[in-house]
């Protein structure tokens, strides 16, 4: 049998190191793999070693920091280079780590960053510019000394890593806007002593920590430098959606210190976009399209004779394989994806690339959760960070297991339930499997989301659920079955206020808009800026639909569960770039023949409207809890029948519960 995948699943080399597939894992941080003591923890090490079972060829850590004297601690996190004693903690786990991933074939890299600069408060950076969104918080400046004792460190714990035993580094350089990648930016880097002036000047910092890892380590000592190739920002805290107006990086400029690296003796460039103040290609939400880096690492490729490995929505297999055979870069990053399904690489090895779990690009477990300080996790992927002691494990004792409800929270459910040796049976009262996914899946920019839902329909039927649908479960209808559980998973449905015309053949609600995109007019009425609104917006407007947003709360995106950066930045400047009209302190009180009726600060006003969408949230479904209470049978509320949220805690509740049956 021919092998579909073969460029993805065959080898390569960065510098004299082999890696056994395509496939790298890109640099990202769970927040609780290091210790404090700058040891790899318990659950670190799982999370690593389970990467590599699933056919990672590279695994990477995330940034991790070298400076222990200039930088403020709270900026740093945990560091395995504070002291000897964090040190000999880092080199003593990483044995254990290490000997556990060449089980399975797996190398792995330690990724050294020199701080964050004007990302994070209480960092220096190389001019005096404002902290991320700030605008009069200016950072530190660095002394041309501090620079070199700041490259030293660098150095320093590249001997560490390869004292404890890694084939070799990668730099968090040129990338997010990080202290290197600051010194790399004209913008940025205004100094005029050595490290700064012409584009060579300004790279000096990184190229020198590339020579002198080079010159201690030795040239068998692999390192890679990640690379954001094109910044899509206008200036401070200002993103570009279209990339015009490029003030940070232009992807010729990225081009060049491709060139400046390679002659430094960079083994590979680990490359994609993005800095914080664009933080929307930095880690691209779903509005990106899947596979947009392509001609831009192309562009990298062409320029250097070192591997390319190309990141940032890359999870489109078919299309990593294209451009891998075509030349276009050496290997994928994967980094979202990794963390929604482990074993990406080895579905692909085996030739069943439609048992990927796909990841949705939300940012809502792997980014927001870091942003609050938690540990991150992922929303379709409940295990992230707790592989081991989280895992479901096969249960004592069979049960019968009644799941209410064909929605993400039910679907999840019945398939943990299903996969530790539970009998189970799903009552769904439509004629599809889905829930709120189908409505959710209807955006263009949402491919990833009707993938999540072919792919739970796929694990129901290979688990062996009974799948019933149009059929109603009642508390009768239960009872007769005589379960040991019920697991209900409702869901909620759309809040339409009680206001004139809201049974106007020009008013839909946000569902059957997302469903019936042949009932929506030209020119359309929004109302609700929470995500649901905004999202059909930008769809709508995508689509060429004159839309106009109307709000009650002062600002969009400031009621309901709370939305991941990138996401936030990206549909505020896109509004902003398509010049959408948004109503704020805005209330819609009527609609009518003309369209829709507003009240706000200006007083009574007739928006024009072919159609009016109303989007203000969702309520709980009505809940059988209390008919089925007391009859012999366990009884659970999951998903929005629970609380109104979102896929991740619909996801993680179907999880939690299931696990413990």
């Amino acid at each position: 049998m021919s092998d579909r995948y073969e460029a993805l699943n065959s080898p390569f080399s960065i510098g004299k190191v082999q890696i056994k597939n395509r496939f790298v894992m890109a640099p990202t941080t769970t927040g609780s793999y290091l210790a404090p003591d700058g040891s790899f923890s318990k659950e670190g090490i799982e999370y690593f070693v389970r990467r590599a079972q699933g056919g990672m060829g590279l695994v990477q850590t995330g940034a991790l920091m070298t400076d222990y004297k200039i930088d403020a601690p709270g900026a740093l996190g945990p560091m395995f280079m504070a002291t000897p004693a964090s040190q000999q903690a880092f080199i003593v786990t990483s044995d254990a780590l290490l000997n556990r991933l060449e089980a399975y074939g797996a190398k792995m890299f330690i990724q050294l960053s020199a701080g964050l600069g004007r990302n994070s408060p209480g960092s220096y950076g190389p001019s005096a510019n404002p902290y991320f969104g700030t605008t009069d918080q200016m950072n530190p400046v660095l002394t041309t000394d501090q620079i070199k004792q700041k490259i030293q460190m660098m150095v320093d714990a590249a001997q560490v890593v390869k004292k404890a035993g890694y084939p070799g580094v990668e730099i968090h350089a040129i990338h997010w806007g990080y202290l290197l990648d600051q010194m790399a930016s004209s913008l940025t880097n205004r100094r005029t002593d050595e490290y700064g002036g012409d584009l060579r000047a300004r790279m000096r910092m990184c190229t020198e920590i590339v020579q002198g890892i080079k010159q201690t380590c030795g040239d068998d000592f692999a390192v890679t430098v990640r690379l954001g190739l094109k910044a899509y920002a206008k200036g401070f805290n200002q993103g570009s959606i279209d990339g015009e107006g490029e003030a940070y990086r232009t992807l010729e400029e990225g081009v060049e210190i491709c060139r400046i690296l390679e002659e430094a003796g960079v083994d590979g460039l680990d490359v994609d976009t993005g800095v914080y103040d664009s933080f929307y290609y930095a880690c691209p939400p779903m509005y990106l399209k899947r596979g947009y880096m392509e001609d831009i690492a192309r562009a990298a490729k062409e320029a250097v004779s070192i591997p390319i490995i190309c990141g940032s929505r890359m999870g489109d297999v078919d299309v990593d394989e294209r451009c891998i055979e075509e030349g276009a870069f050496d290997a994928v990053a994967i980094g979202r994806p990794m963390l929604a399904d482990p074993d990406l690489p080895k579905k692909i090895a085996i030739g069943r690339p439609d048992k990927i779990r796909p990841c949705i690009g939300c940012n809502q477990g792997c980014l927001l959760r870091l942003f609050k300080g938690l540990p991150s996790g992922c929303a379709v992927n409940p295990l992230i960070g707790r592989d081991a002691d989280y895992a479901p494990k096969p249960a004592l004792v069979q049960k019968f297991v009644v799941v209410v409800g064909g929605g993400v929270a039910g679907m999840e459910a019945a398939r943990t339930c299903a996969m530790r040796g539970h009998k189970v049976m799903l009552f769904e009262k439509s004629d599809q499997l889905g829930g709120h996914l189908i409505s959710g899946g209807a955006h263009e920019f949402k491919s990833e989301v009707r993938e999540l839902n072919f792919w739970y329909q796929g694990e129901l039927e290979d688990w062996g659920v009974d799948v019933c649908m149009g059929v109603e479960a009642t508390p009768e209808l239960i009872d007769g079955l005589a379960p040991d559980a019920v697991i209900l998973a409702n869901g909620s449905s759309a809040v339409m206020p009680k206001i004139p015309g809201i049974d106007h053949p020009k008013t839909l609600g946000c569902i059957d808009a997302l469903l019936h995109e042949e009932k929506i007019g030209q020119k359309v009425v929004v109302v609700g800026g929470g995500l649901v609104g905004c999202e059909i917006s930008l769809d709508l407007i995508n689509k060429g639909h004159d839309v106009t947003i109307v709000e009650a709360l002062p600002a969009i995106l400031s009621s309901g569960p709370q939305v991941p950066l990138p996401n936030t930045m990206y549909l505020h400047d896109a509004f902003a770039y398509h010049k959408t009209p948004i109503l704020t302190n805005t209330r819609i009180s009527a609609v009518t023949d003309e369209g829709a009726v507003v009240e706000g600060a200006e007083g009574k006003q007739v928006l024009p409207a072919d159609t009016v969408i109303i989007a203000v949230g969702f309520r709980p479904n009505p809940s059988m809890a209390p008919d089925l209470r007391g009859q012999g049978y366990e009884v659970y509320e999951i998903g929005d029948e629970r609380h109104v949220a979102n896929i991740l805690m619909a996801i993680w509740d179907g999880y939690e519960v299931a696990r413990t049956i």
